[in-house]
């Protein structure tokens, strides 16, 4: 139910969140959809504040990052809460206010030179039409990318070791949390 981004991923996650009458977020809840482990979900999405079982009762929504950034708090009006008609709730709001903050995150990240986008954006095409031609030959090719890139990551990331940025500064520059750029650095580092 999440809105994700393929660059930024779970450092980025976001959802329409709910907040209490006081402001305050709930804590997550579970709900149970039957008797398997995997039949239980936890969420701290808007839907599941209704006030049955226990639950805390939402007064409003908001979108919520898992980076940790929060937008504007709107109102859910008690009607929609009595008439049991909370699924019908509009929260495309907090979603473009997601959206606005990915586009912040963007901003922040480090650029790519045009001519390098340009040549990703161009080998992802000839890859999807080679696909369509010739699959083993896009394979192929993709084979030999699989075999180019870890030895390119592990010299960028040591090349970011050496440079001695903090992960907070790696993060930004990927847009990711720091824990996450610490984990991509470790991942290309431990490379053979």
């Amino acid at each position: 139910m999440g809105w994700t981004t393929e660059e930024f991923g779970e450092s980025h996650e976001g959802i329409a969140g709910a907040v209490l009458a006081d402001g305050s977020e709930p804590k997550p809840v579970y709900l149970d959809f039957g008797s398997s482990a995997d039949s239980v979900l936890e969420t701290s999405e808007w839907w599941a504040y209704d006030g049955r079982l226990r639950r805390p009762r939402a007064a409003g929504f908001r979108a919520a990052c898992a980076c940790g950034w929060r937008g504007e708090t709107r109102p859910i009006d008690g009607v929609w809460m009595a008439d049991g008609r909370l699924h019908d709730l509009d929260v495309s709001a907090a979603r473009s206010d997601w959206r606005v903050h990915i586009r912040a995150v963007e901003r922040r990240t480090v650029p790519l030179p045009d001519q390098l986008t340009y040549l990703i954006h161009q080998l992802e095409e000839q890859l999807i039409a080679l696909t369509e031609r010739a699959p083993v030959a896009a394979l192929k090719a993709v084979t030999t990318l699989e075999r180019l890139l870890p030895d390119i990551g592990q010299e960028a990331a040591q090349a970011v070791r050496d440079d001695e940025l903090s992960w907070a500064s790696v993060g930004t520059a990927l847009g990711v949390s720091p824990d996450r750029a610490r984990s991509l650095l470790t991942r290309y580092l431990l490379r053979h």
